[in-house]
């Protein structure tokens, strides 16, 4: 059997009986273990399990009757089986990496099914860019699914993205093997206003009986959080408090708490579990977005999963919430999300559950890592140069390009400012007086407002549209260039010096995108993403230390947010409240309106 693939289980649920009967021999025997029961709730001690075809077999107190010649024997040492890890709701391109190299990355930490949304490649490459990531996904020794952008751009009218996707591509994508659903649906004014695009995106989910994701990024829980349900979405993870979780639940929706690189939502949802008593069936942990760095060092759904034990959940709770929690929302429970026989042999050997200390990975019935390291060779998968050199603008950038001139006469205007919250998505719609010198408004570096501007970087319109934003801390002159800019993905610049903003984003152009730090004309820190500006084809090891560099080169320049990348990375993010930078102006969330800068 190729470790790429596995057979329906139609077409060797015959042999697994053989096998669980014992007429005939498994593949595998993994013996003495501490069963780690989803279904039950339970940790059943002396298990063995047998494995065939890539799927258990058997899992029982005894499986000596499954053990041939071939059959390869492992004594577990009374450590736990645990089901393998799934993440319920990511995008691949948050980790700089291609999808290969993120699963490299996450295997270790006993991810082995990962259900990705991949609308950043969408926003740049359309289509064609998400048959790619189709493709690679196809190609990995774990399952990797696939969810259809459902939002390219994520808000017409407010923004122009790369490509755009509607209810035809989307309904062309369910046809493809390795699409479970529609990806989160950001429109969610267009979906509680019936907008038509957005019916016919879902309803050509629906039709193919596959699941809609949902992304209700506004804390208004009253009138257009029932229109958006009624709606379609099935599942939301832009709660970010207890009482968000337990709406979404009550209205039939699965509640995802998500801690990602930068957003920390788990603590304060998981308490609708662990002090008002919901249901936890309908909760699931997921990261929605982790770079390079985090998945390096500090880990992948592990990391959730132990988190949340911090926050007061049992164990086994916990776990389900990461395992058959999710495989039954996608309707894959017979396939994932549980040590049972039929479905795929996915599972970890744990020596300590609290902890979560994973000694191996297993996908499919074949060791993929051992502690905390790849042993399988998953080779590069290659891109081709249409995905490629996809930063296109105008002409060079000049410091000018990034002058704010004030109204004629003013010497002092008062401004709206994006406000950056630290470990959130969301930002606030701050205000600040800034002074005018020459007819120019001057940043305000002592109470921390610098320069924000966006770049057209699809089409070489030549557009820029500048702002400011504060919570970074910059304290000197610097400036910091990104082509992850989601969802759009132009090229976001924030900076205190405009010759630095000038030369960021004029590097991004020559190396075909990525992120870039400079301070008085001199380089602080790149990191080269030429596919399509969004990710690397190198390995993750390599890009997390390009990270650290610029981490360390943003601490430098006084910025002390936790993981501030992952901010700066969504200051142009024209779904989630309240106040975004796009290629059409600055963008009220609250109301979906462009506002002036100046108020």
């Amino acid at each position: 059997m190729s470790e790429s693939k596995i057979k329906p289980w139609t077409d060797v649920s015959a042999h697994l009986v053989d096998v669980a009967m014992g007429r005939k021999p498994a593949d595998l025997v993994v013996r003495n273990g501490k069963w780690v029961n989803v279904h039950s709730g339970e940790i059943i001690p002396a298990t063995d399990i047998a494995i065939a075809e890539g799927r258990f077999a058997y899992c029982g107190n005894d499986a000596s009757h499954c053990i041939g010649p071939n059959t390869k024997v492992v004594d577990a040492q009374n450590r736990y089986l645990v089901p393998g890890l799934c993440d319920a709701h990511m995008h691949v391109e948050s980790g700089m990496v291609t999808v290969t190299e993120f699963t490299r990355a996450v295997i270790p930490h006993g991810t082995t099914s990962m259900f990705i949304d991949p609308h950043e490649i969408a926003n740049v490459l359309g289509l064609a860019g998400v048959r790619l990531m189709h493709d690679e996904a196809e190609a990995m020794p774990v399952n990797v699914y696939v969810q259809m952008p459902s939002c390219v751009p994520s808000a017409p009218g407010l923004e122009n993205a790369g490509a755009e996707l509607g209810p035809d591509e989307i309904a062309e994508a369910m046809d493809w093997p390795n699409i479970i659903g529609l990806g989160e649906v950001m429109n969610f004014p267009g979906v509680a206003g019936n907008d038509p695009v957005m019916r016919g995106a879902i309803n050509a989910t629906v039709r193919a009986g596959k699941t809609v994701g949902g992304h209700y990024a506004s804390p208004d829980l009253g009138l257009p959080f029932h229109g958006y349900v009624a709606g379609g979405p099935e599942d939301d993870h832009e709660g970010t408090r207890a009482e968000d979780a337990i709406a979404r639940v009550r209205q039939g929706m699965k509640a995802m708490l998500r801690l990602g690189s930068a957003w920390y939502d788990v603590a304060e949802q998981i308490k609708a579990v662990t002090e008002q008593g919901v249901d936890p069936r309908n909760f699931i942990l997921c990261t929605d977005d982790c770079h390079s760095g985090t998945l390096v060092k500090d880990g992948h759904m592990d990391r959730v999963v132990r988190h949340a034990i911090a926050q007061g959940l049992k164990p086994i709770t916990a776990i389900q919430m990461a395992t058959l929690n999710t495989a039954s929302h996608f309707g894959l429970e017979r396939e994932l999300g549980s040590i049972t026989p039929g479905r795929r042999a996915d599972f970890l050997l744990v020596s300590d559950l609290a902890e979560l200390k994973i000694d191996a990975v297993y996908g499919r019935g074949i060791k993929l890592a051992e502690q905390g390291k790849l042993i399988a060779d998953i080779p590069a998968y290659p891109y081709p140069d249409s995905a490629k050199n996809t930063v296109n603008l105008l002409k060079n950038m000049t410091a000018q390009r990034f002058h704010i001139d004030a109204p004629s006469g003013a010497n002092e205007v008062n401004a709206r400012v994006i406000g950056v919250i630290e470990n959130q998505a969301p930002t606030k719609a701050l205000e600040a007086t800034l002074n005018v010198k020459d007819g120019m408004v001057k940043m305000d570096r002592k109470n921390d407002v610098c320069q924000i501007a966006l770049v057209e970087r699809h089409r070489a319109t030549g557009g820029v549209t500048n702002a400011f934003v504060s919570g970074f801390g910059y304290t000197k002159d610097c400036a910091i260039a990104s082509t992850v800019a989601h969802d759009s993905h132009h090229i976001i610049v924030v900076g205190t010096n405009h010759g630095d903003m000038a030369m960021a984003v004029n590097r991004l152009a020559a190396v075909g995108g990525g992120v870039c730090m400079v301070s008085q004309g001199e380089e602080l820190a790149m990191v080269e993403m030429p596919i399509a500006g969004l990710m690397s084809d190198e390995r993750a090891e390599i890009v997390a230390a390009k990270a650290d560099i610029l981490t360390a080169a943003m601490r430098e320049m006084g910025c002390t947010l936790n993981n501030a990348f992952m901010q700066h990375s969504l200051l142009a993010l024209v779904v989630i409240p309240e106040l975004r930078i796009s290629d059409e102006g600055l963008i009220d969330v609250r109301t979906f309106e462009k506002v002036e800068l100046f108020v």
